[in-house]
């Protein structure tokens, strides 16, 4: 959701959309320096919660993407540790509950064994340092990636084994992203198929664990271990996933946040309305146009040497 004249204006901008939930970026995605937060946009934020009948448990900010906790360079890791304290600083001075992460990679220098350790004590750093200023740390959420590179996160895995070095387990958890996980491999076209993601997903880090969703069509197939999104119900993926996730109680009270590409603001409206119609127990949704190239999307390079999409204010969300 965009921040543009404060992070205040995101809340509006969720209202403007129809959303019951809603992320963001609280610094610049694809760049380092940043400046601090201001007082009077910490108060307004606040203010215009309860003006729209939000919280703050349906808010779920995305972590810049030059972040990369795994880098075995000492001094770059510090460079992103530094600037994933700032982020988890502004989370807690705006009491923000979750904070989402890509984990990042050992660049192809290390092992992903060694790089999930580096981004656990990165973590653990973490807890450590906004404890002893007193700040009330958000649930840090790991996100599954689509297995590109030397990416930590293609696999349930490695997600288990950062979580299974984290010190204070009740302060970490997972976001899932569709698009990913089909272009890691989990084939979520049927219902069969989801339940076996599921299934996987309890079985290595557990269903506890699970605080976010990211509800996106793969613009790639199955296995492409590529990072492309598509449209609800336009992509690889297609429609059932998505009816799954709104009618299944795992998924009851946490944010689902959509990343789509959109031309216009009416796009991620239209997709928000039909997913809670889904959850309505209304018949799957109408399937679209298939996609075949996304708009609104460029590529960026990332700290971890993997390609990102940057989607240009399009982290709208929904929630069920």
């Amino acid at each position: 959701m965009s921040v543009a004249g404060g992070v205040e204006n995101s809340v509006s901008n969720a209202r403007l959309y129809g959303c019951q939930a809603w992320a963001l970026f609280l610094r610049p995605k694809m760049q380092w320096e940043c400046k601090p937060i201001r007082e009077d946009n910490i108060r307004l934020f606040a203010e215009r919660l309860p003006l729209y009948k939000y919280d703050t448990k349906r808010c779920l900010p995305h972590a810049s993407y030059l972040i990369n906790l795994g880098n075995p360079d000492k001094e770059k890791r510090a460079k992103s540790l530094d600037a994933f304290l700032d982020e988890l600083r502004r989370c807690a001075l705006l009491k923000i509950g979750l904070y989402n992460f890509h984990p990042g990679s050992g660049v192809g220098e290390i092992s992903k064994e060694e790089a999930c350790t580096n981004i656990a004590m990165s973590i653990n750093a973490a807890h450590a340092s906004l404890l002893a200023e007193g700040l009330n740390c958000p649930i840090i959420l790991l996100e599954n990636m689509a297995g590109q590179g030397k990416q930590v996160g293609g696999r349930f895995e490695e997600l288990a084994l950062v979580i299974e070095q984290v010190h204070d387990k009740t302060r970490v958890g997972v976001c899932l992203d569709t698009a990913h996980a089909f272009a890691s491999g989990f084939d979520i076209r049927t219902k069969e198929g989801f339940e076996s993601m599921m299934s996987d997903f309890d079985r290595c880090i557990g269903i506890q664990y699970l605080k976010g969703v990211h509800m996106n069509d793969s613009l790639t197939p199955l296995a492409s271990n590529k990072d492309r999104h598509a449209n609800i119900g336009s992509g690889e993926i297609g429609l059932p996933a998505f009816h799954c996730i709104m009618n299944d109680a795992r998924f009851k009270g946490i944010p689902l946040v959509l990343e789509t590409p959109a031309a216009s603001w009416k796009i991620w409206q239209g997709e928000i309305q039909a997913l809670y119609a889904a959850a309505e127990g209304k018949p799957p949704l109408v399937k679209r146009k298939r996609q075949t190239k996304t708009k609104g999307e460029r590529k960026v390079n990332t700290q971890d040497g993997s390609e990102a999409m940057d989607r240009r204010g399009s982290e709208t969300l929904g929630s069920k």
